[in-house]
Parts: structure tokens; C-alpha cells; sequence
């Protein structure tokens, strides 16, 4: 494995892979998938060869030394929430004085907050949301693995948290847990069916489901299900979420052995696990709009930048890859179609958790070595903040 050594500035030319793969490594057949990455490859565009990424981006730590990172949250100030899935620790970096960080020689962090979340398996303090109206309400989103379910609260920092959603299925595995507010301004959350295949595909389960709630935790009027938090379903375990500037919502898919996905969701929409993985082709599912062998990504979280530091990636969808240790960078087309996929960083960093973008532009990269799936290099786990050249 080819790792960059911690504390080192990179700018890094931008090669092309190929393909996709799950968290939990015991599910996958690496040798299977391994010679079918070509079934599913749209065009590529190849640094050094007039594609939009051939002028190079620039990488450097901006904070090291965090256990298992897995969600970033921005106050209006810039201070930067960190979630660590084990601890259970939200930790703020920002630089000295106060403000956006922009680099590790000049940056300050504290613990700002200890949630009562539950470290079992793949569960424990995941996604973190800052309400759009932070300024008047104050009010922080969490999501995490209590030892009866998982589940939203929302809380000013300091304070109790304050459950709003409750009775997610919790588990070893599959536990979803990334939050996003939407630009219609309702809470998205993802929640994985922990292993219970069932789940998925049952209405009357919380588990294998997008799902979209007002900011105090009540169903929208006009959510697909009447009365319901579900938004979409026949899904095994969601991780990254975005909108396109036209406000389409795309995910990330973990899947068990075949094919890891990205979807775009509608509302209502069945996604078909556990019935079909991939691309099936049955009418009354929706397939994906681009597939992986399970090898290749393990596909968490996900952004799509707008006016970015890194402007040559704008509009693509890009996510982050645990197993894969790659970011995938897919451009999309204005009608929502794949026009070529792009593998980005391949083993520089280790196992991917989350791709996200701060108010200045920048895109952080965070590494989860140290989850008991990974091989942890001096300074890990680490946020990666990325630039371009």
C-alpha cells in the first residue's frame, strides 16, 4: 500500500481508476469482482490529457491525530464540528482566535461536547447537521447508536441533547447515519437496515430508508407516505447524500457483493434491496445511475461542490471510498446521466469516511484508519483539506 508520510504538503497529479466496494470487508469477494470493473465504466477523463482535473490539486493536512472522524458540520463562524464515531466527542477546530481553519500551524481545537452514544460495531456518534438557522436557534443535529436504536437529537452546544427522531433499527453493521438539510430546508437522514435484509423493503420499518423530517422532528405535509418520515426505501445502507444546484438529491450505496451504487432519489422511490443489487432492470425498481464492484469503493459520504476552491470539480459528484481508499469523482450530466467516472488519490490516504465542502470552498477529506478496518500511519486519523493548484 502506497500511503503519503504525515505532515506533508502534496499536489498530486490525478490518475484514472476503474471501479467500487463495502465497509465490512468480510462480505466482499475481491477475486469475483475483480475482472468485471469494465461492465460498468462510462468514459474517463485522464489528467495530463486536456481533462479538466490535468492541472493538479493540492493536498495538506489540516488536522491530524482524531479518532475515527466521521461527520464535519460548519457554524456560521467558520468553527468546524467534528464527530468521532468511538468517543462519542464532538470535537470544534478553528484557527487561532477563532474563524475558518486553513491550516494545520495555526489551528485550535477543543471538545465542545460528549453525546450519550452507544460504540457497538459499526454504530456510535455518526452524522452531524447545523440547523440553516443557526444564528437565531443555535440548534445542532446528531445522529447516533443508543443500546435501543439509533437516532436524531438536536441540542445548543453545552446543553442535553434532545431526541427528535427515535425507533431507527440499530445494529453491529448498516447503521446509515449521515444528516443533510436540504435546500427545501427539511432534515434528510439515512438509515441503514443493520443487517436485516427485511427492512428495506417493509414501510413500517424505519430501517433501509432516506428519510425527511421538519427541524423539530414532524413529518412534512407532503413527504410520499402520509404521515410517514420515509422518503425513500429499498436501500441497504446510505452514507453520503447532495444536491445538484437544480436540487436533485444523489446517494451513495453500500452493497454486499456485487455492486456498490449511486442512486438518484425520488420521491417514493424503491431502490430494490434486498431483491436486487445493482442494476436489475425490473420496473418497479429504480436502478442506479452508475455501479462498482464491491472492491473498488465502499462508498460513504459525498458532495457536490459549487463555486469550490477546486472549481474543476464543481458540479461533479464526488465520494469517498472506505475499502476502495479512493475518491470517486463522477460527472454528471444537466439530465442526471453518467458522462465518465474518475478515481482520484488511490491509496494516498487510506480508507475514506467523508468528502465535504467548507464555507471558503475547500473540500476536506476524512480518514478512518483507526476504525479497526485500516492500517493507521503516523498522524491518523486526519482531515485532508484539498485546493486546487
Amino acid at each position: 500500500m502506497i500511503r503519503r508520510a504525515a505532515g506533508t504538503v502534496l499536489v498530486v497529479a490525478l490518475t484514472v481508476g476503474a471501479a467500487c466496494s463495502d465497509d465490512s470487508s468480510s462480505n466482499r469477494n475481491s477475486n469475483r469482482n475483480s475482472n468485471r470493473s469494465s461492465q460498468d465504466a462510462p468514459s474517463a477523463t485522464t489528467a495530463g490529457q486536456g481533462g479538466p482535473t490535468s492541472a493538479g490539486v493540492q493536498a495538506a493536512d489540516l488536522a491530524t491525530g482524531l479518532e475515527v472522524p466521521w461527520s464535519v458540520a460548519f457554524l456560521p463562524d467558520g468553527t468546524a464540528l467534528v464527530s468521532e464515531r468511538k468517543s462519542g466527542r464532538i470535537t470544534a477546530i478553528t484557527k487561532q482566535g477563532g474563524g475558518l481553519v486553513t491550516d494545520a500551524t495555526h489551528s485550535r481545537r477543543r471538545e465542545v461536547q460528549r453525546l450519550p452514544s452507544s460504540d457497538r460495531g459499526e454504530g456510535g456518534l455518526l452524522g452531524l447537521a447545523v440547523s440553516p438557522t443557526y444564528a437565531k436557534d443555535k440548534w445542532v443535529y446528531a445522529y447516533y447508536t443508543t443500546d435501543d436504536d439509533n437516532r436524531v437529537v438536536r441540542f445548543q452546544l453545552g446543553q442535553a441533547p434532545q431526541p427528535i427522531l427515535t425507533g431507527i433499527p440499530a445494529g453491529q453493521i448498516h447503521n446509515g447515519g449521515r444528516l443533510a438539510f436540504g435546500p427545501d430546508g427539511k432534515l434528510y437522514v439515512t438509515a441503514g437496515e443493520t443487517g436485516q435484509r427485511a427492512n428495506a423493503q417493509d414501510l413500517k420499518s424505519l430501517g433501509g430508508k432516506i428519510l425527511r423530517i421538519e427541524p423539530d422532528g414532524s413529518v412534512p405535509k407532503d413527504n410520499p407516505f402520509p404521515g410517514s418520515p420515509i422518503y425513500s426505501y429499498g436501500h441497504r445502507n446510505v452514507q453520503g447524500l447532495d444536491w445538484t444546484t437544480g436540487g436533485q438529491l444523489y446517494a451513495t450505496e453500500f452493497g454486499q457483493n456485487t455492486w456498490d451504487e449511486v442512486n438518484r432519489i425520488v420521491p417514493g422511490g424503491n431502490y430494490g434491496w434486498p431483491l436486487v443489487e445493482g442494476k436489475g432492470g425490473a420496473p418497479r425498481f429504480i436502478d442506479p445511475i452508475t455501479q462498482w464492484p464491491t472492491s473498488d469503493a465502499s462508498p460513504s459520504g459525498a458532495v457536490i461542490p459549487k463555486h469550490s476552491a477546486v472549481p474543476q470539480w464543481d458540479g461533479n459528484f464526488l465520494l469517498a471510498g472506505l475499502v476502495g481508499q479512493r475518491l470517486w469523482r463522477v460527472v454528471l450530466s444537466p439530465e442526471g446521466t453518467v458522462v465518465s467516472r474518475e478515481a482520484l488519490f488511490e491509496n494516498r490516504f487510506g480508507r475514506l469516511r467523508l468528502i465535504t465542502q467548507a464555507p471558503d470552498g475547500s473540500l476536506w477529506l476524512l480518514t478512518s484508519n483507526r476504525d479497526g478496518r485500516g492500517q493507521p500511519s503516523q498522524g491518523d486519523d486526519r482531515i485532508v483539506r484539498l485546493t486546487a493548484k
